[in-house]
């Protein structure tokens, strides 16, 4: 990877999280109201991770290795979510969930990679 790509990956990382934490704050007031059930939260998280990936991957990354730089935009937002919103709530940071979400998030960056670079190819 060269430098660019370097660029096209923490542009993308900090996109993602940036759509997460505003996507987060907006759910967290969905939740005072409506109170919904735990496994509702947690779906709606990993929907909210997996959608700050991919939005990270489409608006930051083009070229070659897509699958690459995509695998590492969603590995670290994954990664980087999961540590922030675990240190805020005080719980155990490094669990079974916590490899999980990792090996989670590089798949859907992965996948999100190689459509962004498909899409949006270079001219």
């Amino acid at each position: 990877m060269v430098k660019n790509d370097i660029k096209m990956v923490v542009n993308g990382i900090l996109k993602g999280m940036i759509f997460s934490l505003v996507a987060v704050l907006v759910f967290s007031f969905v939740v005072q109201l409506f109170s919904p059930g735990d496994n509702v939260i947690h779906v709606v998280d990993q929907f909210i991770k997996s959608l700050a990936v991919f939005i990270g991957c489409f608006f930051s990354l083009k070229g070659r290795f897509g699958w690459l730089k995509g695998a590492l935009t969603g590995l670290f937002v994954f990664l980087l979510t999961y540590l922030i919103f675990a240190l805020v709530a005080g719980a155990q940071v490094f669990s079974v969930s916590f490899l999980i979400d990792a090996a989670f998030g590089l798949a859907v960056g992965l996948i999100s990679g190689v459509i962004a670079v498909n899409v949006r190819k270079e001219n």
